[in-house]
């Protein structure tokens, strides 16, 4: 696939107008924060062929899509842009978090009979909410960095190379910090199970960034083309505290 746009520009700090990016940018708060509310509570399982049940989280169906659409703002619009998403979603986190707590510990109307259910899908510990939202955090800035860096490296070639590396360390990344931060040392949750879960949930989410490369190439081509532009991090300052331009 051709991987030259119309027109190249040295970095993206800029407050160049794009078509496509805030609808982008909306993608991916959304798909971050139903994947928190939906998935992120409920175990579900695959029988195995030898009939074994294998267990997993069903928000990682989803949440690894918030990574991909990571991916494709990083490469298309530039680090700094991507930065501005990031924290976007994190503020987001932070408010359902919040909003979360607010509504639970609302007292029920009389005769309302589902509090305790609301509780149970709802009602995360600060730890859950904690380990959440410092993994999305740093996993994100890792992947996007990567990314960026990757693609100096790469001349702008071999995406898929840059795509799948910069999952393998940001979703690496996450996992690593979500699980022990939200469950070591509580009781059901033994180091070596801890360990499986950190090392299972990796692969799973990094597998579906290799699976769905076709799609992120068919996508960054086209918004590439689109938009008219392509971004190398040349002169970006990458700290995740940096303003843009």
């Amino acid at each position: 696939m051709n991987e030259q746009p119309t027109r190249i520009e040295g970095q993206a700090g800029g407050r160049a107008h794009f078509r496509y990016f805030d609808l982008i940018m909306a993608a991916f708060v959304a798909i971050l924060l139903l994947s928190n509310i939906i998935g992120a509570s409920k175990p579900s399982f695959v029988t195995l062929p030898g009939g074994q049940e294998w267990s997993f989280g069903a928000g990682v169906l989803f949440f690894p899509l918030s990574y991909i659409i990571g991916d494709v703002l990083t490469e298309v619009y530039g680090y700094a842009h991507a930065r501005r998403v990031i924290w976007t979603g994190f503020a987001a986190l932070i408010f359902m978090a919040f909003m979360a707590w607010v509504v639970v510990a609302l007292p029920p109307a009389q005769g309302w009979p589902h509090q305790g259910a609301y509780e149970a899908v709802f009602g995360n510990s600060w730890r859950i909410v904690l380990a959440s939202i410092t993994a999305f955090w740093a996993g994100e800035f890792a992947n996007s960095y990567v990314l960026a860096r990757m693609k100096l490296w790469t001349r702008g070639k071999l995406l898929w190379t840059r795509t799948i590396g910069s999952t393998v360390v940001g979703q690496g990344l996450d996992s690593l910090i979500f699980y022990p931060l939200a469950f070591y040392g509580l009781a059901g949750w033994p180091p070596e199970q801890l360990a499986q879960v950190v090392a299972s949930q990796w692969l799973i989410k990094t597998a579906w960034e290799a699976l769905l490369t076709p799609a992120t190439y068919v996508a960054v081509n086209w918004l590439k083309h689109r938009e008219g532009v392509e971004v190398f991090d040349t002169d970006t300052d990458f700290s995740p505290f940096a303003k843009s331009r």
